[in-house]
């Protein structure tokens, strides 16, 4: 079985644009979410911000309810930013509608095509664009991105795998594997979100991420690289023993850095 491309990433986000708002409706997309406010200070107030492979919009709009000044979007999928477009315009006033810029590219490969302003952002998002990433020529592609758009002194929050094979990739907290496989370097495994109707994918992830390293990071140039303690989500601090077996073996985790 061939590695994700882009081609098939832009097939597989077209199928499920529609519905993939409704990840975050279950528990994992509520912690996820919360875990990103706690990234991003609680307070994004007069930050301009860059969200790489953001899809329909969702964490771009918590940015800007957070106060950010504009947020651009860059997904593969031109069907989850026009489902991403239609979302802004029902839940967001027309001001905060036009602080949101939606861009059709790979987030792997350089888009200097989109006069996006090099080292111009203050915060730049990338949730989940490692798990698109099976090999070291995506990844490092995805890095150099990020890097090359922060401000000196900018913020990366990124949300990424951190257990494949975790036992609690259990229905109660929304999602499952159904199988993991061994690749050069990571694993590629399919996914299933069980919202209504599921959510099914695959994804590729290298063990430079899912492991917890900090190497590639710091290698572009990205310091005091954290996560984000995932007591601090409300959604734990309101039913601790509701999650007690994902913090036992806890298979995402949030990620905040800043550019040195």
């Amino acid at each position: 079985m061939s590695l994700p491309q882009p081609e098939q990433a832009k097939r597989t986000w077209n199928d499920v644009a529609a519905t993939y708002d409704d990840y975050g409706l279950l528990p994992l997309g509520q912690l996820e979410s919360q875990l990103i406010e706690q990234a991003l200070g609680g307070d994004c107030t007069g930050l301009s911000v860059l969200d790489l492979g953001g899809g329909t919009g969702l964490h771009a709009r918590e940015a800007i309810n957070l106060g950010a000044s504009g947020v651009d979007i860059v997904d593969i999928s031109g069907e989850m930013l026009k489902t991403g477009q239609q979302q802004t315009e029902k839940s967001l006033s027309r001001e905060s509608q036009d602080k949101i810029r939606f861009f059709e590219a790979d987030v792997s490969k350089p888009f200097g095509h989109l006069a996006l302003p090099l080292g111009g952002y203050d915060v730049v998002m990338g949730n989940w664009i490692f798990s698109s990433a099976g090999n070291m020529e995506v990844l490092e592609g995805i890095f150099r991105n990020i890097v090359a758009y922060l401000k000196p002194g900018g913020r990366f929050v990124g949300v990424r795998d951190a257990d494949p094979w975790s036992p609690a990739l259990v229905e109660k907290y929304g999602a499952t594997f159904e199988w993991v496989k061994r690749i050069p370097g990571g694993v590629r495994y399919r996914c299933s979100l069980h919202c209504t109707p599921p959510i099914e994918f695959e994804s590729a992830c290298l063990e430079t991420i899912y492991s917890g390293s900090t190497e590639i990071q710091e290698r572009f140039g990205l310091v005091d690289v954290k996560n984000v303690p995932y007591e601090k989500a409300r959604v734990m601090q309101e039913d601790p023993q509701f999650w007690e077996f994902f913090l036992e073996h806890p298979h995402l985790a949030v990620v905040h850095a800043v550019k040195r």
